[in-house]
């Protein structure tokens, strides 16, 4: 049974920073994408950034872009999501996802609902 499970999220200020774990099970970790969202109060769940199976490629959300930096560490079956210089508007729950079948083509293509999620960590930005 594939399953992922976040952590890492946190309380912070503006400008403040922090970095989110996704560890995998039951799934061979290096040929899948994986990829962020996150869900604001209110508002729809949305990709945020995402990861070729191979960590080579790399897609980010131009509201994030210069701020957030994904990567993975297929040995550990860990991906991450460093958050930099936090805004108010980055508040929400933050989801892993892994893609629902191994490689394929642009991460990008797998911001839908048809992924595999985790039950997400809380990430709060203060003004």
């Amino acid at each position: 049974q594939k399953q992922v499970v976040e952590s890492g999220g946190g309380v912070v200020q503006t400008g403040e920073s922090l970095t989110l774990s996704c560890t995998a099970s039951g799934l061979t970790f290096e040929i899948y994408h994986m990829a962020w969202f996150r869900q604001a109060p209110g508002k729809e769940r949305e990709g945020v950034s995402c990861i070729w199976y191979s960590g080579r490629t790399k897609y980010y959300i131009d509201s994030v872009k210069g701020r957030f930096t994904i990567s993975r560490d297929n040995e550990k079956k860990t991906l991450y999501l460093q958050m930099n210089n936090l805004k108010p508007e980055d508040t929400g729950m933050y989801f892993c996802a892994v893609r629902n079948r191994g490689y394929g083509d642009d991460c990008q293509n797998m911001f839908h609902e048809d992924n595999i999620f985790g039950q997400g960590t809380q990430v709060t930005v203060s003004s």
